[in-house]
């Protein structure tokens, strides 16, 4: 009895000395029966050597996805609409490039690797056909921008500066590159080769575009296929081709390609449902994702101390793991609204996955009232859970009180800088409207000790804090919890970038 009495009293104390200096006690997290250990067992097989780094299309990303879905079935999760299985196929084929191609402009010949790649594009041959120059190839009807407006490319070769015109790095020219194929396929080109002014040298280029890629299989449902031949050009010291066709002279180029080689290769989104349990809000769906592939292994002459598997227990073993653990809670205790949990595939190759499901979505989107998504390149601080979208989406309440409850602070949106909010799975349910977020380990800058793991060999499970890491985990699960049950919907703040589209996404 005295000592009930003592901690009495010392609790009493605790809240007078909060009141005083004004702070609120940290609200009481739910108890979920997850330990450490648990989540260390977890994370060892599913980052393990055994599934040789979860790349897209692989074997073992298929063995992780079956993982994945025996526990929803044990869970008791339905079947999405439409789907007799856990699986939402995306399919992919691997290509390899051409082994003969070559470009002509007027009479300058221009080398395959050498000066000119090829990156995609069947096989065919194009003689002393007309070359048109369209700027950078882009269109933006808020900026008033179409470098197709008043110009005939149909049955022509299409010559483009790199990139967006508003934006010249790496990551904004390779982003752009898929939209400026369709776009000039669209226009009825017959090729669209892109001038290259990039900022790192050329053989870098070739290295990393010039071997086999992934690409989506245009067989996917709402994916068009583009045979058009595509590539870019390294602009010789005598510039005078270029120089004339950007002034529009009359230029001849022919262009000949024996077709790339491809190989189909299955995957799928791993995507499970829970209704909820209020009569209303069971017909809106808070959705939650994490993307379950990483980026394979390399050679074994690149091995690192015998090490050549990336792993990827942070990128995304952790958020994955957090999912799963996630479903548990939920088909233990449903929330108010029903739940999708979907891990995505094809992350790593260009946000495939999500962006397949966005494009051909099983729960209607504008019944979908929050994107969840859970997702990191690792972490330099376990003090935090780093937040990409803080601010957004008027949830920042809810995630504060659900990061301190599990012993955390929430670090808003770090490294602006990388624009890390756009090159998650979440950016694919925002452009279509739906409030997103992504939530991260404790990432507070990209140093030393981030790269040291992202991407790499050194990414295993025995290097991960699990202590940490249930912190992580039962903050995720709280979060989902308190949106899930909450009778107020996310919203986009008004004058954000995603506004518009969340307006017109529900008739607001």
């Amino acid at each position: 009895m005295i000592k009930k009495l003592m901690c009495l009293m010392a609790t009493m104390l605790i809240l007078v000395v909060n009141s005083v200096e004004g702070q609120a006690p940290a609200p009481e997290l739910p108890e979920y029966h997850i330990t450490p250990t648990a989540l260390k067992g977890q994370l060892h097989f599913f980052a393990s050597d055994f599934l040789k780094g979860r790349d897209t299309g692989s074997p073992e990303l298929n063995i992780a996805a079956e993982y994945l879905a025996s526990h929803l079935r044990g869970y008791g999760f339905s079947h999405a609409p439409g789907l007799d299985s856990y699986f939402q196929p995306v399919n992919f084929k691997r290509t390899s490039p051409p082994e003969e191609a070559s470009l002509t402009i007027n009479k300058t010949d221009y080398l395959n690797r050498e000066d000119f790649l090829l990156l995609s594009g069947d096989a065919n041959a194009f003689e002393g056909i007309d070359a048109v120059f369209a700027g950078h190839g882009w269109k933006d009807a808020e900026a008033g921008t179409d470098d197709y407006e008043g110009l005939d490319v149909k049955g022509k070769i299409v010559f483009v500066l790199p990139g967006p015109p508003d934006n010249n790095s790496p990551q904004a020219v390779f982003q752009a590159m898929a939209q400026k194929r369709q776009w000039a396929s669209e226009q009825g080109a017959v090729a669209l080769i892109e001038l290259y002014r990039l900022a790192f040298p050329w053989n870098f280029f070739v290295r990393y575009f010039g071997g086999s890629s992934l690409v989506m299989d245009p067989g996917n449902a709402g994916m068009s296929d583009n045979a058009l031949l595509y590539g870019w050009v390294r602009e010789k010291t005598d510039v005078s081709n270029i120089k004339d066709l950007q002034e529009g002279k009359t230029t001849t180029v022919s262009l000949r390609s024996s077709g790339f080689s491809e190989i189909p290769l299955p995957s799928q989104n791993v995507i499970g449902v829970i209704e909820g349990t209020d009569p209303e809000l069971k017909n809106e769906y808070l959705m939650l994702t994490a993307h379950y592939d990483h980026v394979g292994f390399v050679p074994m002459e690149e091995a690192i101390d015998g090490d050549y598997i990336k792993n990827g227990a942070r990128d995304n073993g952790m958020g994955s793991i957090a999912l799963l653990n996630a479903a548990r809670v939920i088909s233990e205790a449903p929330l108010k609204r029903s739940v999708v949990v979907m891990w995505v595939t094809g992350e790593e190759k260009g946000l495939l996955g999500s962006q397949y499901y966005a494009e051909n979505p099983l729960i209607p989107l504008d019944k979908t009232i929050f994107n969840l998504n859970t997702d990191g390149a690792g972490y330099n601080s376990k003090e935090y859970v780093s937040i990409f979208g803080f601010g957004r989406t008027g949830t920042d309440e809810q995630v504060t009180k659900a990061v301190n409850a599990a012993g955390l602070k929430v670090f808003p949106d770090p490294a602006p800088e990388q624009n890390l909010f756009d090159r998650s799975d979440n950016v694919s349910f925002a452009i279509k409207g739906v409030p997103a977020m992504t939530f991260s380990p404790g990432l507070i800058s990209f140093d030393a000790e981030i790269n040291k793991y992202y991407h790499q060999v050194t990414d295993n499970p025995e290097s991960i804090d699990y202590d940490y890491m249930l912190q992580y985990v039962q903050s995720f699960i709280f979060l989902t919890q308190l949106i899930g049950n909450d009778t107020d919907r996310p919203t986009w703040i008004e004058g954000d970038k995603y506004f518009d589209a969340g307006q017109s996404l529900y008739n607001r």
